[in-house]
């Protein structure tokens, strides 16, 4: 029949695993990998055997010999890698690459396909062929795999994996200092409500025309609805930097409808551009897109942003016109970050 991946759930008695290995070895199997994963009622035994006989007979011989819960699927001379070989190859790429982590996933755990999922906290599926690994607040990617049920030791080894393409926790809460081009510090912060006034200000002093550049009109204002939206950390991560009491810049990641893709916009007030600000904060931004997972951050600009169009281009980003003549789209993959 050949290559056979094959998982029981025993009960926890010495000379269970030898029982299992000598109904293989009187159906002509020969065992070429195996692993042993607790499991809430008992042992999960997995052995990956070249065997001559069908999966029926395979599964009516394991039960004789004290398994439950048995399945038989094909597998393949790929599946007999190294196990702690293959799982540090795999982390391996992922710490080069963290916004593949869902691609990753599928061949961490042998899946079918993951894909990410959005919303309030989710909680344990009832479907044992779908594994749900929290990423974040409000991010997790969904990973199914219809042949075999995930177990708990898949579940530890995925909630690993997944750290591995996490940050380190900021002790300082969030807030980094960063030093310009011409030597002036300044404190960057998550947005939050206590800025209102501060960004109110921030508005007031910026050109018509930065304001522009931003909003596409001259806004006078920020409406008190827009703030609260940049606020909200359901819907994207907003920073501001701040000196000797003013917020000086604001920078924005907003999470869109399309999995994968978030967008980007910077606002600088006028007497702080130039001096490298602007691209400390977008640099800032697309990093934590790709450690949150994101594939890809976009912003949409004006033509004559020439200013932005430059940043865009030295982080790394292509320039596409999009139906309207007078507005661009860059696409920056987070991987291509230079």
């Amino acid at each position: 029949m050949g290559f056979l991946r094959i998982r029981t759930t025993v009960d926890e008695r010495p000379g269970r695993l030898a029982s299992l290995a000598a109904a293989l070895a009187e159906r002509g199997g020969n065992i070429l990998g195996l692993s042993v994963q607790p499991d809430t009622d008992g042992t999960v035994d997995e052995f990956v055997a070249d065997i001559p006989a069908s999966p029926d007979v395979v599964k009516a011989a394991l039960e004789s010999a004290g398994g439950r819960r048995v399945q038989v699927v094909a597998a393949n001379a790929h599946e007999l890698t190294d196990e702690p070989t293959r799982a540090l190859l795999l982390a391996s790429r992922l710490r080069a690459a963290p916004w593949r982590l869902p691609d990753l996933l599928v061949e961490l755990l042998r899946a079918d396909d993951a894909r990410w999922v959005y919303g309030d906290a989710v909680h344990d599926l009832p479907d044992p062929t779908l594994l749900v690994v929290p990423v974040a607040a409000k991010r997790a990617i969904k990973v199914r795999r219809s042949r075999l049920p995930f177990t708990l030791t898949e579940a530890a080894r995925a909630a690993s994996f997944v750290r591995l393409a996490q940050p380190p926790a900021d002790p300082a809460g969030g807030e980094r200092e960063i030093r310009l081009s011409d030597g002036t510090e300044v404190v960057v912060r998550p947005l939050t409500a206590i800025y209102r006034e501060a960004v109110k200000d921030l508005h007031d002093r910026c050109s018509p025309e930065s304001r522009r550049f931003r909003y596409f009109t001259s806004m006078p204002a920020l409406p008190p609805r827009v703030f609260d939206r940049l606020c909200d950390r359901g819907r994207g991560h907003s920073l501001v930097a701040g000196h000797d009491g003013q917020v000086v810049a604001l920078a924005n990641l907003m999470f869109t409808p399309d999995p994968g893709i978030a967008e980007m916009a910077v606002l600088v007030e006028d007497r702080w551009q130039g001096r490298g600000l602007g691209a400390a904060l977008a640099r800032m931004l697309v990093e934590g897109a790709r450690d949150l997972g994101y594939a890809e951050v976009r912003a949409t600009l004006l033509s004559d942003n020439t200013r932005m169009r430059r940043l865009m281009v030295s982080l790394g980003a292509t320039l596409g016109y999009t139906e309207d003549p007078g507005v661009v789209e860059a696409r920056l993959a987070v991987g291509a970050l230079v």
